[in-house]
């Protein structure tokens, strides 16, 4: 483990020292041809440098472009920290009125929507007495393409884990069926401790946490998690070699679904 360690370590050095070197190099304005030559030589050997670094679950980009860049990655890893504590602040307001308060859903938005119709009523009404227009009420219409983009995505992303499943339930994978089974028994035993709503809220708040934490410590975390991993490796060998590879293999392995 120890040897795993210093070799991460080591990498990373001699990727920084590289990097270092391409940047002196770019900013000399008087390079010959041989100089880019050798530009391009110590960037190639920088790239496969960097490639042997090991990243957690495999993770070749920056941790803002993991989590699908634009405003949702800006909100969970708090680039503008007002817009991100008022969704963590507005999350929080629903679980408080929804799980502390128990407040129910039909309730709340009937309120909402008495206190805001008699708000505009008296509005509009004593604007006659204080001499000032009514306040304008806009009109609210739901765009077409919206609709059918979210219906699109929704669509897709059902497609593809009906496929995900049919292909695990085929009997191909005993790996990632274990897996599987093992993640969706978490959840099982998750939701046995906590209902939806604050399960949702829970996974909310990790969103707006770990991702940060991460990009913060990310060469701590991917040195621990290569030591996890090659643990692992090694527990899960020893299972495949006393458990897994004495389990005759079904039917279903070479069966074709239609």
């Amino acid at each position: 483990m120890a040897d795993h360690a210093g070799e991460h370590e080591k990498h990373e050095q001699a990727a920084e020292s590289l990097i270092d070197k391409i940047t002196e190099k770019f900013h000399g304005s008087d390079s010959s041809s041989s100089d880019s030559d050798d530009d391009a030589h110590v960037k190639s050997t920088a790239d496969a440098v960097k490639a042997k670094i090991y990243r957690l679950f495999g993770r070749e980009k920056p941790v803002h472009k993991v989590l699908g860049g634009g405003k949702p990655a800006d909100i969970f890893l708090w680039r503008d920290k007002k817009v991100s504590a008022g969704v963590l602040g507005v999350a929080t307001t629903i679980w408080v009125l929804f799980e502390l308060l128990e407040y129910h859903l039909l309730t709340l938005v009937c309120h909402i929507l008495i206190l805001g119709l008699t708000l505009l009523f008296l509005w509009a009404n004593a604007s006659t007495f204080i001499n000032k227009s009514p306040p304008k009420i806009p009109e609210v219409i739901l765009p077409e393409d919206i609709v059918l983009g979210v219906a699109s995505v929704l669509r897709l992303e059902f497609n593809t884990s009906v496929a995900i499943l049919r292909d695990i339930a085929s009997g191909k994978d005993l790996k990632k069926f274990l897996t599987v089974i093992a993640g969706l028994w978490v959840l099982s035993v998750m939701g046995s401790c906590f209902n939806f709503l604050t399960l949702f809220y829970i996974l909310f708040v990790l969103l707006h946490t770990v991702p940060l934490f991460y990009e913060k410590y990310a060469n701590q975390i991917d040195t621990f998690a290569e030591k996890a991993e090659a643990e692992l490796k090694k527990q899960y060998a020893v299972f495949n070699a006393q458990v897994l590879s004495k389990i005759p293999k079904g039917p279903l392995k070479d069966k074709k679904f239609a």
